[in-house]
């Protein structure tokens, strides 16, 4: 899928003109050297973003036992979008590694406001009551981004952040988030036998001895840390984190020492596909990578929905 998303799009390439590009040597003519400057990150970004997203939602799911759970559905895109526009305003030159930063702790807080909301009422946190409490947090944090791009007249500035795509990528972005995304995934791994305790059963978690409060702690710092990423990155993308980890599970089970890594790798396919579709769909006019995944997200949704909130043990 990588090497189709670089050999297709508004200009097509050629097998012999790959390699150039991918071993960053030779073919100096300028159509390669734009493709290594502008397709190459751009595909790199999405198999980061798309990893990045799929895992966070297969973790939120794993911990909380819901099958809704989403980085889209449950504030954190929402509180990383609402921090990006306050800096874009207050802070227009703060610099790309700043940026990343407010974007981890926005994402945080948005995690915790759902969080502390659905757990006010007393029965804990319900896969419909974290739902309702998401859509809630989103749409006010939503607001605020809006209302800040009005207010500050920076709408624009904040539109070309938070419209969920990746045109414009650029390596210098790429390095920066990188080792964040790939750190997260490694940790997110080694902690994957815990992950399929706690989601079957906390209390025989306990019983076998496992640190659930230091386990936990972990892994929800990496939902941070991989939503915030993504949202540095390439701005509001809901519904990858709720697509990919229900089809690995329907085809590798529930052990997530087999769920986490391929949802990253069928999470980094399918952001792939949905780039190269908004690439050439329409060429050389790009439909938005992120109106693409919401034509497939939104039926999954409604057809979890539909089923209903299940066990995921």
């Amino acid at each position: 899928m990588f090497a189709l998303a670089m050999l297709l799009g508004a200009k097509d390439v050629s097998l012999s003109e790959l390699w150039p590009i991918l071993a960053n040597r030779g073919g100096e003519d300028d159509k390669i050297a734009m493709l290594r400057e502008i397709r190459y990150p751009r595909e790199v970004a999405a198999v980061l973003v798309g990893a990045a997203l799929a895992t966070a939602g297969a973790i939120m799911q794993g911990l909380t036992r819901n099958p809704l759970a989403d980085p889209g559905l449950l504030g954190l895109t929402a509180g990383a979008n609402a921090a990006l526009a306050l800096v874009v305003a207050l802070r227009p030159g703060l610099s790309y590694f700043g940026i990343m930063i407010v974007c981890f702790v926005g994402a945080a807080l948005g995690m915790l406001l759902v969080i502390g909301i659905g757990a006010v009422k007393k029965g804990g946190l319900s896969p419909t009551r974290i739902v309702l409490a998401g859509s809630a947090v989103s749409a006010f944090l939503y607001a605020v981004t809006d209302g800040t791009g009005l207010l500050f007249k920076t709408s624009k500035n904040v539109t070309m952040w938070t419209s969920g795509g990746l045109i414009g990528t650029t390596w210098e972005q790429v390095r920066a988030l990188s080792p964040v995304i790939v750190v997260s995934l490694l940790v997110a791994m080694a902690l994957s036998k815990a992950l399929t305790v706690l989601s079957l059963n906390e209390e025989a978690a306990v019983g076998l001895g496992l640190r659930t409060a230091y386990v936990k702690a972990i892994l929800y710092i990496v939902i941070i840390l991989l939503a915030g990423a993504a949202v540095a990155l390439v701005g509001n993308m809901a519904f990858i984190g709720l697509m990919i980890p229900h089809m690995v599970r329907a085809m590798f089970g529930t052990d997530y020492r087999a769920v986490i890594p391929m949802s990253a790798l069928w999470g980094a396919t399918f952001m792939l596909m949905a780039d190269t579709l908004g690439r050439t769909l329409y060429a050389p006019i790009e439909t938005p990578v992120v109106a693409i995944i919401a034509v497939l997200g939104l039926p999954f949704f409604l057809f979890v929905v539909r089923k209903g909130v299940k066990s995921l043990s």
